[in-house]
């Protein structure tokens, strides 16, 4: 089965698809890897091994989904992944936002495609389907990526947390959108993402429908409701289009 169905009933054409950016478009972890290892060469901070990576990679998943729970600030959270994954391999702390501020930049120097990611946006916008980007990654980092990638000028809309004033799964944070583009409404809409506590639950949050995007198959310890559950990007145009031929069929019946 390419993809499973979740809910079966008469779609609403989707016009509008809201894309997350890191881990669903572009490979972050990929650029994770490279960034940290780059910036720990330009501070001389030492070795830093893929063990490490890993490791900075647990922690700073962990501060992220406190941010989506609205414990703190993005600004703390930032920072204090890395003093925490400092003091662990007992590096000086003083180096914490320098090192942050470094990686922001650096991260957007590595770009890295998902499988078969661009080739999707690229047969959408052919068929004049609006793809929107919303991301709660920094705007340094985010601007950078979209503009070192070309995605700039695939995406009509681009929506970072930090011009939207609210952090996903915030449902604010759609309501800023539908700000933007008021000529829709959110049954239009569908929100495509590897992340449950972020993209999924967004749509939970906002009652608009979702494409878990799950190429490991991780399993869902979280019991957050998705519509869809994809490996492959390619199907979220057969989800689309599947949407389309449940409209003619209704028209028809």
């Amino acid at each position: 089965m390419i993809f499973t169905l979740i809910n079966v009933k008469i779609y609403i054409m989707k016009k509008i698809i809201l894309w997350d950016l890191d881990g669903t478009i572009l490979n972050f972890q990929k650029a994770e890897y490279g960034a940290i290892k780059k910036c720990f060469q330009m501070l001389d901070l030492g070795c830093c091994s893929d063990e490490m990576v890993d490791h900075y990679n647990k922690i700073n998943i962990k501060w992220w989904e406190a941010l989506e729970r609205n414990e703190y600030k993005k600004n703390e959270i930032l920072i204090n992944r890395f003093i925490e994954f400092f003091e662990f391999y007992n590096i000086d702390i003083k180096y914490a936002k320098q090192f942050n501020d470094l990686y922001q930049v650096t991260l957007g120097d590595f770009v890295y495609f998902m499988d078969y990611a661009l080739d999707t946006l690229l047969t959408l916008k052919k068929e004049n389907y609006i793809q929107c980007v919303i991301t709660n990654g920094t705007k340094i980092a985010q601007t950078k990526k979209l503009n070192k990638s070309k995605l700039i000028d695939v995406f009509d809309y681009v929506f970072i947390s930090e011009d939207v004033g609210y952090e996903k799964p915030n449902p604010q944070f759609i309501s800023e959108v539908m700000k933007k583009i008021n000529h829709y409404n959110k049954d239009e809409m569908i929100i495509i993402g590897d992340s449950l506590t972020s993209d999924i639950l967004l749509g939970n949050n906002t009652s608009i429908e979702t494409i878990y995007y799950n190429p490991e198959g991780k399993p869902n310890n979280k019991n957050i409701h998705y519509d869809y559950e994809i490996k492959d990007l390619r199907d979220v145009i057969k989800i689309v289009k599947n949407m389309l031929f449940e409209i003619i069929n209704a028209t028809n019946s």
